[in-house]
C-alpha cells in the first residue's frame, strides 16, 4: 500500500519522517519529492485550446449591454438620437468591465491562492500502519493526503 501526502515547504514535514521513522517504517520506504515553481508568469487570456475558467469578459459584457441600454433610452432626448448613444453606451461600458476585471486580477496576483503544495511524500507500508502514518501526517499539517491499495485508489474505486 501507498500513502501519498501533499505538504508545504517547511519544518513540519522532517518532523513528520523522522515520527515515522520512530514508528517503524524504514527510511528506504519512504520518498520525499521537491516540486518545481511555475518561473514564467500564467497568462491572462485564454485561447480556444486552453481556458481557466476565470473569465476577461463576462463583467464587460453585462455593463455594456446596461450602458447600451441606458444610452438607447436617454437617446431619445439627446441630440444624436438613441442608435449613436446606444453604441456609445455600449463601447463605453464594455471597455470599464473589461478594465475593472483586468485591475481586480493583476490585484489579486492571479494563480497565487496562499497555499500551495511544494513537496510530496510517499511512503510505502502495511494496511495495519495505516492509522498511524494517518495521524502522524495530519498532525504535522499536511495539506492532502491519499492511499493506494493495490495500485487503486479508494476514492477511484467508489465511483
Amino acid at each position: 500500500m501507498y500513502v501519498i501526502a501533499t505538504f508545504e515547504n517547511s519544518l513540519f514535514i522532517e518532523l513528520a519522517i523522522s515520527e515515522m521513522e520512530q514508528k517503524g517504517i524504514p527510511k528506504e520506504k519512504i520518498l520525499a519529492a521537491p516540486l518545481d515553481k511555475r518561473s514564467e508568469p500564467r497568462q491572462l487570456f485564454d485561447t480556444i485550446h486552453r481556458a481557466d475558467g476565470l473569465s476577461m469578459f463576462d463583467g464587460a459584457a453585462m455593463l455594456g449591454t446596461c450602458f447600451m441600454l441606458l444610452g438607447a433610452i436617454y437617446g431619445y432626448v439627446l441630440k444624436w438620437g438613441p442608435i449613436i448613444w446606444g453604441i456609445i453606451g455600449a463601447v463605453s461600458g464594455l471597455l470599464l468591465g473589461f478594465l475593472i476585471k483586468m485591475l481586480l486580477v493583476k490585484n489579486k496576483k492571479r494563480g497565487d491562492k496562499g497555499i500551495t503544495a511544494e513537496i510530496v511524500l510517499m511512503i510505502r507500508c502495511e494496511e495495519h500502519q495505516w492509522e498511524t502514518i494517518e495521524k502522524i501526517l495530519w498532525e504535522n499539517t499536511a495539506l492532502g493526503i491519499t492511499r493506494i491499495n493495490n495500485g487503486i485508489s479508494p476514492q477511484l474505486s467508489k465511483i
